[in-house]
């Protein structure tokens, strides 16, 4: 499609085709909110649609004038070479490329909001900087999700059919004419394509970031909605991930929260090992033990019936490199993975950092290709002293090695638990080990011999859980003869729930729905369903409570067997919002704004705020506390004392 010559022809055809892009992200904006249905779409109401589609126009603009500078800089720039035909088919393939590229991201993250709960920003980039297999991975997906590639290359193959182009100026009768009109055009672009870059033009305006998406939406998970991809990954590309919030003088604020434990020096340590199994994707939602219907998980059900466990349990973020600070550092995930922002290089402590001190051994587990997910470097940083990968798998001759592969990310569960259990023996008591299992994950295969044990049922992630149930049970079977079994703690969590079918899992808190269970064979523990709240943060300070660690250490958890019921809390953050689960409350902050009340415990769906009818004043002092607390924290190195 062309415009016919005039010294006007460049700036209408260059506007036109902003207007283009413009359509085309509404349209995969659309195509996101359909493919994450279950949780956006089913409590939109149309005053909820217009904010986001009105929100969502300010973030397309910032994006689309980021993305498109050059573009326009190239159709505006006042010069006459520009309506030739070679510049005008490289000014249109510049087009073409970056916004085919944005379509990409828009329509690929469609499907990785189920895992995340919000869009992919700059961290994606080391998140997955260790990983061979990323290239299966996509190929499963785009088998899986072929309509979505269809979607994106109908919606470019639409921009390079729509696609404005300027015919060649021959004649022109006044040059001064002419480039008059191309600065007037230039003029009139820079200061939109700034302000559009921003947010707005006034000097009120910040630039916008991706906290702003909360203030056209009710409810932090549909965030997401008003974002586009592009937007969140040039928005956080190196940004500083941490800002102190100066809510409160120090002396006030230590008053409220400090993450420093003090503990007494009059009790003698017990000498237990400590085993923590981090199993990949075990929602809440899976295990009958916490749900009023049967579940994917008979033998943890079991295991749980001889456990401490708590009535409400929350994990502290949705990827599965949330997962281990969360657990056995008591670092939960604010704003951005704490393995890839600058504070993962300050001195960190640790479960198995504070146990060295006291003559433990200890040993991290991961069946993935040694350095995977940055589990390897973490480990260390904590003081693991060894590290079992999928290398060492390979070198016992006990094991098949990598013919227990599962073909793209890790060693099955199964053998590779075997392997654990086999690998503790050889342990000098007293040791604190970990794993982190792998199978119940993407893209949902579990071994050929159990695809018939296990067959599909209403999600494809459960028959995972069962095969993973399967390979905790024959866990469970081999430690439990071995001498060192009876002065053994476990602790079962998960590193974050996955893929939901059940409403009350699919909103804001209860897709940090993940099992906490603390089991002591030797039936010197508590055994229960406690009323309260725990969180993954609790278990380093609980673990150490438990074993009457006397020294004191840094955790923004609390020691959940010392802690009244009422007194117990869990926090998490989702799309820029912090939400603070205490008592019958969850309250959700913006870092600047009370955003949300509810009575979770009745109110399961989050259907009704009550930000105007309950004072939650001295709850959102609390938060802002472990905020600034954190945040201070990570800037000043003060992770350890």
């Amino acid at each position: 499609m062309k415009i016919k010559p005039s010294i006007y022809a460049t700036g209408l055809s260059a506007f036109i085709n902003l207007l283009l892009v413009y359509a085309v992200y509404f349209v995969c904006r659309l195509v996101y909110g359909f493919e994450n249905w279950s949780v956006l779409g089913e409590t939109m109401s149309s005053d909820g649609v217009w904010n986001i589609l009105k929100g969502g126009c300010l973030f397309d603009t910032s994006a689309i004038m980021y993305t498109n500078s050059l573009y326009m800089i190239l159709m505006l720039v006042p010069c006459h070479l520009k309506e030739w035909k070679g510049w005008q088919k490289f000014t249109k393939g510049v087009f073409l490329v970056v916004n085919s590229l944005a379509i990409s991201l828009n329509l690929a993250d469609a499907v990785y909001f189920q895992y995340t709960g919000r869009r992919t920003t700059a961290t994606i980039f080391s998140e997955f900087s260790n990983e061979g297999n990323l290239g299966g991975v996509i190929g499963v997906e785009f088998l899986n999700h072929w309509y979505l590639v269809l979607i994106a290359i109908v919606l470019i193959v639409g921009l390079a059919k729509l696609y404005v182009s300027p015919r060649e100026v021959v004649k022109i009768k006044s040059m001064v004419g002419y480039y008059a009109v191309q600065l007037l055009f230039l003029a009139l672009f820079a200061p939109l394509c700034i302000g559009g870059m921003r947010g707005g033009l006034t000097k009120a305006v910040r630039p916008i970031t991706i906290s702003n998406a909360n203030q056209y939406v009710d409810r932090p998970e549909d965030g997401a909605l008003v974002l586009n991809t592009p937007f969140s990954l040039i928005r956080t590309i190196g940004k500083n991930v941490f800002v102190v919030p100066n809510y409160f003088e120090e002396e006030k604020l230590v008053q409220i929260y400090s993450p420093v434990h003090a503990v007494s020096d009059t009790t003698d340590l017990k000498k237990k090992n400590v085993v923590v199994l981090i199993v990949e994707s075990f929602g809440r939602e899976y295990i009958g033990a916490y749900n009023d219907y049967e579940g994917y998980t008979p033998f943890l059900d079991s295991l749980i019936s001889n456990s401490l466990t708590w009535e409400y349990s929350y994990g502290n973020g949705r990827k599965s490199i949330d997962g281990m600070p969360s657990v056995l550092s008591s670092i939960p995930m604010f704003v951005e993975p704490f393995f890839l922002t600058p504070a993962s290089v300050n001195n960190v402590s640790g479960l198995a950092r504070e146990l060295n001190k006291k003559g433990y051994y200890s040993a991290f587990f991961h069946g993935a290709e040694n350095g995977s997910m940055g589990f390897q470097a973490f480990a260390r940083s904590t003081g693991f002293q060894d590290y079992f990968g999928r290398t060492e798998y390979n070198q016992d001759s006990r094991f098949q090695g990598d013919a227990d592969f599962d073909g793209m990310w890790a060693i099955w569960d199964e053998p590779f638990l075997q392997y654990y259990a086999l690998t503790m023996n050889t342990f000098k008591e007293p040791f604190f080990s970990s794993v982190f299992t792998a199978s119940s994950h993407h893209p949902y295969k579990i071994p050929k011999e159990y695809e018939e044990v296990y067959p599909e049922e209403d999600l494809v992630i459960h028959k995972c859980v069962r095969y993973t149930d399967h390979a905790l049970k024959r866990f469970f079977e081999t430690v439990s003869k071995e001498p060192w079994y009876q002065n053994t703690l476990f602790v079962i969590t998960a590193d974050h729930h996955n893929l939901s079918m059940i409403p009350e899992y699919q909103t804001s808190l209860g897709t940090f729905g993940v099992p906490i269970v603390f089991f002591d064979p030797s039936g010197e523990l508590p055994v229960g369903k406690w009323e309260g709240i725990a969180q993954q943060i609790d278990i380093m300070p609980t673990v150490l409570g438990y074993l009457g660690y006397d020294q004191p250490y840094v955790a923004f958890g609390c020691d959940l067997l010392n802690t009244p019921a009422e007194e117990t809390w869990a926090v998490n953050y989702l799309n820029g919002i912090y939400q603070y689960v205490k008592g019958d409350y969850l309250i959700q902050f913006d870092g600047k704004e009370l955003k949300a009340v509810y009575r979770f415990k009745e109110d399961v769906l989050l259907k009704n705020n009550l930000i105007n009818q309950v004072d939650c004043s001295a709850l959102l002092d609390e938060l802002k506390a472990i905020i600034q607390s954190y945040m201070e924290r990570m800037n000043t190195n003060g992770l350890v004392l």
